[in-house]
């Protein structure tokens, strides 16, 4: 397998393009749950992330009934990214002061983490997100009400 750098800069773009729309080749999952992790899978999607066909555990999506959990799911995709060691993306969690821009940022409360936004731009120390179900582009993470965050660095992907 080879190991490669996704193209961070491109999932910002993606973000910015359609924070406040829907791309038609994908579902928009608004009546299902919320669109937010299918926004952020296909802004790392966009970066040049190969998809991981591995059935029920991987990340990839080919329609609306054929996809993994971790496409669309805000905690399967968390521990799909931390723990894939095959083809596709895959990162880490890092500390809230190393935030930087194409992290994801997945926001919680007690019950468990509940969405997804991709970090777009750090400036004065403060995070800016794009996000879907709340559409939301170039929005301070500090206007979300949340109990707790976590960061997902996802700056590179493996292919055969």
């Amino acid at each position: 397998m080879t190991v490669y750098d996704l193209d961070l800069a491109k999932a910002v773009r993606y973000a910015g393009k359609w924070a406040y729309g829907r791309n038609p080749a994908w579902y928009d999952f608004d009546g299902l749950g919320g669109d937010c992790t299918n926004f952020i899978s296909q802004c790392i999607f966009a970066a040049g992330a190969e998809m991981n066909y591995t059935k029920d555990v991987g990340w990839y999506y080919i329609s609306l009934n054929d996809r993994a959990a971790a496409w669309t799911g805000v905690e399967y995709f968390y521990r799909f990214m931390v723990n894939n060691g095959g083809v596709g993306p895959f990162g880490r969690e890092v500390p809230f002061g190393e935030i930087e821009a194409g992290d994801v940022v997945q926001l919680g409360d007690t019950y468990g983490f509940y969405h997804s936004l991709l970090v777009v731009d750090v400036a004065d120390g403060r995070p800016y997100v794009a996000a879907h179900t709340y559409d939301a582009y170039y929005k301070p993470l500090n206007a979300y009400m949340f109990d707790r965050a976590r960061v997902i660095r996802i700056r590179q992907a493996r292919r055969w």
